[in-house]
């Protein structure tokens, strides 16, 4: 095997009719020396601990086609929205379908990534990819980079509350299609938006690869939510690698809920970097047959006075696995530090397997600061409790399990959003 393990001989590039500057070329051109030129993951980085490596050895990444029958994903699309949602943009196999953006007040930008690109440049030069991925993911990032990428820029400006969700929606089909979403949202001081990005494949027997990013940057009382929903079919296989800047007395929601794909990688890294940065980050995810939930966080405190909490919860069935690193790492002198990491893992066979390595280092005095883990299976005496008023045991089994995993959906804002995913999470409880 070669050194960039033959997953593809050249970059996953398309025309995208327009003109792309010269700063994002050369993105391109180093993002592919650099995937070139980084080996593949291995089980003794800790970054990959526990992974099963033979799910992500790709014999060949695709590049993307067109989508047929287009109409009806759209038909399903508008089927299939929250309610509420302010905005909306369809993608199919990396090409934009559909979008809808006019109900944003007007000094919103809101638009296709390439379009950003090309008419916003300094502007999305000064958010864009400007955090490394840290966590593992070095040469999917790479690949990410040097690709063409499907997604949205959305810049919310100073003083501006958007009302509402703006939903991001991806429909991919094909064998090892490549897919590269990138979503990129800044919210300038005192501003506020709510961004929902959900994922799927058009059938069951679809095996798209997704390798996605998102920047999240928050400035001077600004705030963002961003919620991904990743609900595939069994044969995809997804990564995504968040990063968060957090300024000043501004608050950024991250948050992933997983029911699909055989293989899932979620990295997630918040950077508190002025006084008053606040970080919430969530997951809920519900895994079955032998799906491989991966996800690694951290926690990055850089000044004084800052929070963080974050809540992971999994609930697994059949031969399922789920892996949780994180780690919380308060910087020197960042004191006056409050951050919390908790994850749990709700096992529902015998045969289910959760891992979990929570991590704290401190270098600042007067914090707050505790980290932790539970696995365990479903409580007996609750099933009982529920049995003697009348509920059977399987029903009374599913309904612990959701409101297990309920506790993460209802951190988030949003009533619809809410709604949406609990009902999904729900409708794959009884298919389970």
């Amino acid at each position: 095997m070669s050194a960039h393990g033959e997953w593809v001989s050249e970059p996953l590039r398309r025309d995208v009719g327009a003109e792309l500057p010269d700063w994002y070329q050369q993105i391109q051109a180093d993002s592919w020396h650099n995937f070139l030129e980084t080996p593949e993951p291995v089980r003794k980085d800790e970054n990959w601990r526990f992974a099963d490596l033979k799910k992500i050895r790709f014999e060949r990444i695709n590049p993307v086609g067109s989508l047929n029958e287009q109409g009806s994903f759209v038909e399903r699309f508008r089927s299939n929205r929250v309610d509420s949602a302010i905005g909306h943009c369809l993608f199919a196999n990396g090409h934009l379908i559909e979008s809808d953006f006019s109900q944003l007040p007007d000094d919103v930008i809101a638009c296709e990534i390439n379009e950003a690109l090309a008419n916003h440049s300094e502007l999305v030069k000064e958010h864009f990819m400007q955090d490394p991925a840290r966590l593992g993911s070095q040469k999917f990032a790479a690949l990410h980079g040097a690709s063409t990428l499907c997604g949205v820029f959305i810049h919310v400006p100073k003083n501006v509350v958007i009302d509402g969700v703006i939903e991001i929606h991806h429909v991919n089909s094909g064998e090892n299609t490549g897919i590269f979403p990138h979503t990129l949202i800044v919210a300038e001081a005192n501003s506020k938006v709510s961004v929902f990005e959900n994922f799927e494949t058009a059938g069951k027997g679809d095996s798209p690869i997704t390798v996605g990013m998102v920047d999240l940057d928050a400035r001077d009382g600004g705030k963002i939510q961003y919620a991904s929903f990743q609900n595939n079919g069994p044969n995809a296989r997804h990564m995504q690698i968040n990063a968060s800047r957090v300024g000043r007395d501004s608050a950024v929601k991250n948050c992933f809920v997983n029911l699909g794909s055989m293989w899932v990688r979620n990295e997630a890294v918040s950077r508190m970097m002025e006084p008053g940065a606040d970080s919430q980050m969530f997951s809920a995810n519900l895994a079955n047959g032998t799906e491989e939930y991966d996800q690694r966080t951290l926690q990055l405190h850089e000044a004084q006075h800052t929070t963080s909490d974050l809540l992971y919860k999994n609930a697994l069935y059949d031969d399922a696995r789920t892996i949780f690193s994180g780690l919380i790492q308060v910087g020197k002198g960042a004191h006056h530090t409050d951050s919390y990491q908790t994850c749990r893992n709700m096992l529902g066979s015998d045969t289910a397997e959760a891992n979990a390595m929570p991590g704290l280092e401190i270098d600042a005095d007067q914090v707050k600061c505790s980290h932790g883990s539970t696995s365990g299976p479903i409580s007996e005496e609750e099933i009982f409790y529920l049995m003697a008023r009348g509920i059977p045991a399987e029903r009374a089994r599913r309904m612990i399990s959701l409101g297990f995993l309920n506790e993460v959906i209802q951190r988030l804002e949003g009533d619809d959003v809410k709604e949406f995913i609990f009902g999904k999470v729900e409708a794959k409880f009884r298919a389970i």
